[in-house]
């Protein structure tokens, strides 16, 4: 069986919420708090073996209580029982893929499906069933008979996964065969036989409180027999389902094993059990397991073949799960004005390389595509010293940045990004352009540009925008990060030997620095061999300890572009 369609109105977070998902691996992906698991939550409600289940007044949207929960799915790929026209020829209906329309009557050449609502009011009684226009018209009702949505629910593997290493109702060792074993009368002959060997003990153990017990009774004319005995009360043992379950070699219960164990153990049993389990439910794929168990997890669930075995869905918010699947498997959850979109992520305008290189972007809300390593430096740095001032960190505002590696890929880069619905801004210099035609598209359609005055790039900007003082200190700094005969040589080889590192003031000192030696500074800081700041370490120093303190007695152009960055930034 295969969901074909997923409706969720009033649920949590989510107002309203349509998708037609692939019949294969679905990995829901987006910022924190955007849905992700009510999705997950919303199709085992719907779908799961259960007679009832626990609401609140905090599942409604909003607490909005006097609108309905609604959960419905429509249920493709039908074995012959669901198809019974007997049991649900009043429900079935039709699919039609290409547009995702469901049509109320049976047609030759859709597929045939159920729908299956779930619907909760303010008294918070949850009510399943089946919709069709034509039992509404006949006034007829009802929902999967149990054994239907036994074989139909799906197996979840989350937090308490422990539970499928025991023989328990809906355990996945229930579904690998149909083998069953009988613990109730070995349980009853040992329940027997602990009573018998507990009494005897039990006789020396309390002797005097049976003494006192029996004597009373009889002053009382209480009859208990001769004697009162302490034995184990026969309701004590109970022969609930899960009675047994898996244990190692020593007898270890398997449900000893870590987290990351359990849950790797149960994906490979799945994987076994697909034929009697064909949905699977994974909210957190990372949760307990390092990166080379990921991928063992994610192989078990069929990531890398061109079929998989079962239909899952799946949440995550690691970025070893970003590289390892296809673009074709990610999913993106967002939320647009009063509805919750999906925005499948594809393979195509360079984003699976985009993925690939930069996955935890993805996770992020907002994103600032910088040129290089030195913009992503000096964004951190800045971010850093106004956090020292008590303001909000742009990462606290769900921003994450991206360094491009050149002008070239810039624009490929942030368009990716925005059309999967972010926010994206480009951070660049303009002493080389990007595509035009590209920027010109990502402006249109609601990206920002911020970039350094005409023909300047950042070194330039920096050095002829900042106070001298601040000069000075950058110049300090770039001795103590190489040394003083690599900037002389530098300030030499810029200015065809006219300006020496002797003739620029030290920090000390009270001088004015030119506005040539600005340039020629400029010029020997950004060489293509061994530019001096041109890492994100390097940068973020400067940024923090020396650009921060002294930006608001900068240029104004150079101040009004920074500020034009963070503005952007904690408007997300």
């Amino acid at each position: 069986m295969r969901i074909r369609k997923i409706e969720i109105l009033n649920f949590r977070c989510i107002k309203r919420f349509f998708w037609c998902p692939s019949d294969g691996l679905n990995c829901l992906i987006g910022p924190g708090d955007s849905g992700k698991s009510t999705v997950i939550d919303a199709i085992d409600y719907c779908l799961g073996a259960r007679r009832t289940a626990q609401f609140t007044d905090a599942d409604f949207h909003n607490l909005d209580v006097d609108t309905p929960i609604s959960i419905t799915l429509t249920l493709g790929d039908l074995d012959d029982a669901l198809k019974n026209l007997d049991a649900y020829g009043l429900y079935l209906r039709s699919f039609d893929q290409e547009t995702g329309r469901v049509e109320d009557e049976p047609e030759k050449d859709l597929e045939t499906v159920l729908t299956l609502n779930l619907k909760v009011e303010s008294d918070l009684e949850p009510v399943w069933s089946l919709l069709s226009d034509r039992a509404t018209a006949q006034n007829a009702s009802r929902n999967l008979a149990w054994k239907d949505r036994i074989r139909s629910a799906p197996s979840r593997i989350g937090a308490l996964s422990s539970y499928n290493l025991g023989w328990r109702h809906g355990s996945v060792l229930n579904k690998l065969t149909d083998e069953k074993a009988d613990s109730a009368a070995a349980l009853a002959y040992a329940a027997r036989q602990a009573r018998r060997v507990f009494g005897e003990d039990a006789e020396t153990q309390v002797e005097e409180t049976l003494r006192i017990v029996s004597e009373t009774s009889k002053e009382l004319g209480v009859d208990i027999g001769d004697k009162a005995h302490a034995q184990l009360d026969a309701h004590s043992v109970n022969f609930s389902s899960g009675t047994i379950s898996l244990h190692n070699e020593n007898g270890v219960p398997l449900r000893g094993l870590g987290v990351g164990s359990t849950r790797l153990l149960i994906a490979g049993l799945q994987r076994k059990a697909f034929e009697k389990s064909s949905l699977l439910l994974v909210d957190e794929v990372e949760f307990g397991l390092e990166p080379h168990r990921i991928i063992r997890f994610l192989s078990s669930l069929g990531a890398k073949e061109s079929e998989t075995p079962f239909q899952v869905f799946m949440t995550t918010h690691s970025p070893v799960v970003f590289r390892e699947l296809s673009g074709n498997q990610l999913y993106v959850l967002r939320e647009r004005e009063e509805s919750h979109v999906v925005m499948p992520v594809g393979v195509k305008d360079g984003i699976q390389g985009t993925i690939r290189c930069f996955p935890e972007s993805f996770l992020a809300s907002s994103v600032m595509v910088c040129e290089g390593a030195s913009e992503v430096g000096l964004i951190r740095g800045l971010d850093l010293y106004l956090q020292s001032k008590g303001e909000q960190s742009i990462f606290a505002a769900g921003v994450s940045l991206v360094d491009a590696s050149g002008v070239s890929k810039i624009m490929a880069r942030a368009m990716a990004f925005q059309s999967l619905g972010y926010r994206v801004v480009v951070f660049r210099d303009d002493d080389e352009q990007p595509n035009l035609n590209q920027e010109q598209s990502f402006e249109r359609a609601g990206g920002t540009v911020v970039k350094w005055r005409q023909g300047e790039k950042l070194e330039s900007e920096i050095f002829n925008s900042l106070s001298d003082l601040a000069i000075a200190l950058l110049v300090d700094k770039a001795v103590d990060i190489h040394d003083y005969e690599f900037i002389d040589q530098h300030l030499k080889s810029a200015s065809q030997n006219s300006v020496t590192l002797d003739m620029i003031p030290k920090s000390n000192e009270s001088a004015s620095i030119s506005k040539e030696h600005r340039r020629i500074l400029g010029i020997a800081s950004s060489g293509k061999h061994n530019p001096w700041f041109k890492n994100v370490s390097a940068m973020e120093e400067i940024g923090r300890y020396i650009i921060g303190p002294h930006v608001q007695s900068s240029d104004k152009e150079f101040k009004t572009r920074l500020n034009a960055l963070f503005i952007w930034a904690r408007n997300a």
